[in-house]
């Protein structure tokens, strides 16, 4: 009898399962898409926080690399520093870069100085402050030796895109002295007709010469497109510039495509003299733009001539040695000539020869 009740309760229930089945798959499908669109919009809710999040992780990770780069610089910079102190000083004391290589070669002075400065210094070169004659666009001088202390930049037909010499000492440190038969310190421009030598010009798209202290100043055989004499102090002036028409007078701008040489620039540099030409008979020098910036110069004239070029900028210099407004310390001769002129607040003072550095 209970096998009897047994087998009637299992078909009662199979009939209610299966009566029932459809409405029990149809409640666990809407709780499945329940589900679903509850997820969704937590995700869509917890989205812009975990995006920020991990935008903070890289950004974080990036400034991480960044700091570590720029204290592992800092530590090879002060490293370096440290190890070419001794060739630092033999300068400062006086000394040609090429004497002070010279010593430290020779082992005058000690520690790992030596070593650093036979290595880095050994290939002289324009950014290394080594004095020579240099061709563009060769960075290393072609010509050099330890009692050639001037500075030289000889340009031909390959186009420089920058020359820019700043903040060095020109004849003007104990020790120094202008090579035999020269009154330059500073000379920038052409040759003229010599023998054996067709004459030059320096052309170029842009010369810059400011914060320079000069004995004596002189601008001749000019021709430029605009021509600036601004804010520069001198003990006795001559400033007598002509006019030109803009057909004569074109705006300059120096290309070369790609056979153009590199930027030369130097800074910091001890040099008896400096010297920017064209030094090849009949060919002119070219360059796109040349800045001669803050050089102490003494014992010694500061000349440009033979320059055609498109902006000549003469600003905020300080020229003079005698203390004697009645010499003409800065001249600007009547050979100069260009289609615009700003020539303002130039003043004369009382201008004594500088000390030895």
């Amino acid at each position: 009898m209970s096998r009897i009740k047994a087998f009637f309760r299992k078909a009662i229930r199979s009939i209610i399962s299966i009566l029932t089945w459809p409405f029990r798959t149809t409640w666990r499908g809407m709780k499945a898409v329940g589900r679903f669109f509850k997820r969704c919009g937590i995700a869509i809710y917890r989205s812009p926080v975990a995006a920020y999040r991990k935008v903070i992780y890289y950004r974080d990770k990036l400034l991480k690399t960044v700091n570590y780069l720029q204290e592992e610089s800092a530590k090879w910079r002060t490293t370096f520093t440290i190890l070419k102190m001794p060739y630092s000083f033999l300068r400062m004391m006086g000394l040609s870069p090429q004497m002070a290589v010279s010593f430290l070669v020779a082992g005058s002075a000690v520690g790992g100085g030596v070593v650093v400065n036979e290595t880095i210094l050994a290939e002289k070169s324009f950014s290394n402050r080594d004095a020579g004659v240099y061709h563009a666009p060769l960075p290393n001088p072609v010509e050099w030796s330890e009692s050639y202390n001037t500075l030289k930049v000889s340009l031909n037909a390959t186009p420089v895109q920058e020359i820019s010499i700043t903040d060095s000492s020109i004849n003007s440190f104990t020790g120094s002295t202008l090579p035999s038969g020269e009154t330059s310190v500073i000379y920038i421009g052409g040759n003229p007709t010599a023998e054996n030598f067709t004459a030059t010009w320096l052309i170029a798209g842009e010369v810059i010469f400011e914060n320079n202290r000069c004995k004596t100043l002189t601008l001749s055989d000019i021709s430029a497109h605009t021509l600036e004499i601004i804010g520069n102090s001198s003990d006795g002036q001559s400033i007598s510039p002509v006019a030109g028409g803009a057909a004569s007078h074109p705006m300059r701008a120096i290309g070369g495509g790609m056979f153009m040489a590199n930027d030369l620039s130097v800074s910091g540099g001890l040099y008896d003299r400096v010297v920017v030409d064209s030094a090849t008979s009949a060919i002119d020098g070219q360059v796109n733009k040349l800045v001669i910036k803050n050089l102490w110069t003494r014992s010694g004239s500061c000349l440009i001539s033979r320059l055609k070029v498109g902006k000549l900028s003469i600003i905020q210099n300080t020229i003079g040695h005698d203390s004697n407004l009645a010499t003409k310390e800065f001249t600007v001769e009547s050979s100069v000539t260009a289609a615009n002129m700003d020539i303002s607040d130039n003043i004369e003072i009382n201008v004594t020869e500088p000390a030895l550095q």
